[in-house]
């Protein structure tokens, strides 16, 4: 079996689609009697063509990146790349007989996709309603997600609060959900290195956008600062909301209590995880992220707000709470619950490995080729 695979992230550019992409692809490299092409983003000005193992080939074409601006994706950035991503599928497609497509993301990979059966991965952003940032879009994408959907062999979520987003779209939509995974091996507890002298917040590495709620986070610090003078944020990422974040900890007086550590390369990240006493996620809207599921794996308490995939990964007062959203006041109780009692904190940890053991990355890709077998068969 043949797959054409769209997606416009790829590690190191992008976020949490571009490492599930990365590790959906290093799964597929096991199994034999697939082979994937991929059309992604360079990071620079040049084409490019990398291999993972002897049958997934990815392919790069430039769409005006550079270091300085790896995690967010411009409209002018996406339209670049639907514009070279076709015209390098359609010379593929010349020279291979793929059974089908697969595009992480509804637009702009998804508007792309050749005229063959072809998969859609809903990942956040290209679900109507999902970003603020995208509000005015939406009203104008809509009928095109729509239409996409309609004509696509069959549409797939990550959780299913993202599921539930695009329903509103159309309730009549079938969309199945197949789960992000985690990696059990990279991301693991190790309580020797957790810091004993500071009690350490991480919301992970992600994209630091105004999505991700994390000026609620660092407000609720602002409350209990005075009382917990060994308390720790550490914000690992970019993004264009990180400067604001940086002047809100000024405002604040909070910069003995805040620490922002920038991009760091995912395979770098575990010991951050393994440091940390909590994990706290404040967003205002989730596909179902791979920060959380890293220390789910890592074996941290979760706070999240109820977003697409809390509901699968945080069973409240078991492996952690469920927070209300743009609460400071909320979030700052969680926190301190979990601060004052030790064998809580370890309780919850305990829990979240144990939920995270349920799923895996491999798992995932065995789910995607089942479903390329159904769709082929068809």
């Amino acid at each position: 079996m043949k797959i054409l695979f769209f997606n416009y992230e790829y590690p190191p550019l992008g976020g949490g689609a571009a490492n599930a992409t990365f590790c959906i692809l290093r799964e597929f490299s096991k199994i034999t009697d697939l082979e994937v092409d991929l059309i992604t983003s360079s990071i620079n000005e040049k084409y490019s063509v990398e291999k993972i193992g002897g049958n997934i080939t990815i392919y790069k074409v430039p769409i005006g990146k550079n270091s300085n601006n790896l995690h967010f994706q411009s409209q002018k950035d996406l339209i670049v790349y639907a514009w070279r991503a076709l015209i390098l599928a359609n010379k593929l497609i010349k020279k291979n007989k793929y059974d089908l497509t697969h595009s992480f993301f509804t637009v702009p990979c998804g508007a792309i996709s050749l005229k063959i059966p072809f998969v859609i991965s809903l990942r956040g952003s290209d679900v109507p309603g999902y970003s603020e940032r995208f509000k005015f879009i939406y009203t104008i994408l809509k009928p095109l997600i729509k239409l996409i959907w309609k004509k696509s062999s069959t549409v797939v979520s990550n959780s299913r609060g993202l599921r539930d987003l695009a329903l509103e779209t159309n309730k009549h939509q079938k969309v199945d959900i197949i789960f992000n995974g985690i990696d059990l091996d990279d991301f693991c507890p190790n309580e020797s290195l957790r810091a004993k002298d500071r009690f350490i917040i991480t919301i992970g590495a992600t994209r630091i956008t105004a999505r991700k709620g994390t000026n609620y986070l660092v407000e609720a610090l602002g409350i209990l600062a005075p009382k917990y003078p060994n308390l720790l944020l550490r914000i690992l990422g970019d993004g264009d909301e990180k400067n604001n974040l940086i002047d809100l900890t000024k405002k604040m007086k909070l910069e003995n209590f805040v620490q922002f550590l920038g991009r760091i390369p995912r395979e770098e990240t575990a010991p951050y995880y393994q440091e940390a006493s909590l994990f706290v996620l404040p967003s205002l809207n989730e596909g179902m992220s791979n920060a959380m599921l890293e220390a789910l794996a890592s074996g941290l308490p979760i706070l999240a707000t109820q977003t697409g995939g809390t509901e699968e990964l945080v069973e409240d007062g078991i492996n952690g709470f469920v927070i209300k959203m743009k609460d400071p006041k909320d979030l700052a109780d969680k926190i301190e619950m979990i601060l004052k009692d030790d064998g809580l904190r370890v309780q919850m940890g305990l829990a979240s490995r144990k939920k995270a053991q349920e799923m895996s990355w491999k798992n995932v890709a065995q789910k995607y080729f089942e479903l390329y077998e159904e769709i082929v068969k068809k």
